[in-house]
């Protein structure tokens, strides 16, 4: 098992799987939530709490991918509001394929579901890790 350390990592162990990978991307921004107090307020601005906000979601094949610059690139000429991106994997060459559980990584983020199971990237390519 390849321990994955950061993005050039991840697309190594993709492409060594004997099936054919599809890496699902979700795409975040840190909000606040509308209810919120002013204590939560100021945590928010001190870079603490709030709620993760999938705002572009896309899936790839790891043949599709240069490196962590790129991928942010292309996400930014989308939309440049995020802050960190979830990865995961699939078995499967299929576009198609992805729409399920893309859909089901979007859900659990949106539901603060255990985003743990996911890879995480901030802006800068570094490997975030929930607990």
């Amino acid at each position: 098992m390849t321990a994955i350390t950061d993005f050039a990592s991840l697309l190594a162990a993709a492409r060594a799987q004997p099936t054919p990978q599809r890496l699902l991307f979700a795409f975040c921004q840190r909000r606040l939530h509308d209810d919120h107090t002013a204590q939560e307020a100021e945590r928010f601005a001190a870079g603490e709490g709030g709620i993760l906000q999938p705002i572009l979601c896309v899936d790839k094949t790891p043949a599709e991918l240069g490196d962590f610059a790129q991928l942010a690139q292309d996400a930014d000429a989308l939309d440049a509001r995020w802050q960190l991106v979830f990865v995961a994997a699939i078995d499967s060459s299929s576009s198609a394929d992805a729409d399920g559980p893309l859909k089901r990584m979007v859900q659990t983020i949106q539901t603060g579901g255990d985003v743990a199971r996911y890879l995480a990237f901030n802006r800068d390519g570094a490997l975030l890790q929930f607990l």
